[in-house]
């Protein structure tokens, strides 16, 4: 029985060190592979969000710039989003993205292909697609490793879109500035 014992032990040792250590590689490679997806979405994410950056950007802040200064916003945010490298980007995320940002993404674009903000909205539609925006940040947010966010899909706005509260709760704002009868 000893001497089974002391054959056994570097045994078990031997085999428990090699389920460790692939362990271990399987780790370190799943990391390094998250790491360069990372990378990788980082780029695709700042290429789709470029139509949104520029329909969220303020008339003036868009005409201040010399090369906009006879290009509608709302048109060049559309040619972007029609263009052939926009898909070609789109296709790129289809493949990097998250399952959750892959279908915010396709609510906006839906959205997008309803005809819904193809010229400048009315205030119910643009509530609609800034909501859809701010899920699909979120969605890129929680991807990037914020899983445990505690931000909605208007928070995610409220940096960048002066009267996102505004648009956030329409019918609150609106009862605040409806004249009082007392």
């Amino acid at each position: 029985m000893t001497a089974f014992g002391s054959i056994a032990t570097p045994v078990i040792v031997l085999i428990l060190t090699a389920i460790g250590w692939r362990y271990r590689v399987r780790l370190e490679r799943k990391i390094e592979l998250e790491n360069k997806l990372r990378e990788n979405r980082i780029g695709v994410y700042n290429q789709i969000l470029e139509p949104f950056i520029i329909l969220l950007t303020s008339d003036e802040a868009w005409k201040s710039d010399p090369k906009n200064r006879n290009r509608d916003k709302y048109q060049c945010a559309t040619q972007i989003m029609l263009s052939l490298e926009y898909r070609k980007t789109g296709f790129q995320l289809s493949l990097l993205g998250s399952d959750s940002v892959i279908r915010a993404y396709n609510d906006l674009m839906q959205y997008f292909f309803q005809g819904n903000f193809s010229t400048p909205a009315t205030s119910g539609d643009v509530r609609s697609w800034m909501s859809l925006l701010g899920q699909f940040l979120l969605e890129i947010r929680k991807s990037m490793g914020n899983e445990g966010t505690n931000l909605d899909n208007w928070e995610m706005l409220e940096w960048f879109v002066n009267d996102a509260r505004t648009y956030r709760n329409p019918k609150t704002e609106m009862e605040s500035k409806r004249p009082r009868l007392d």
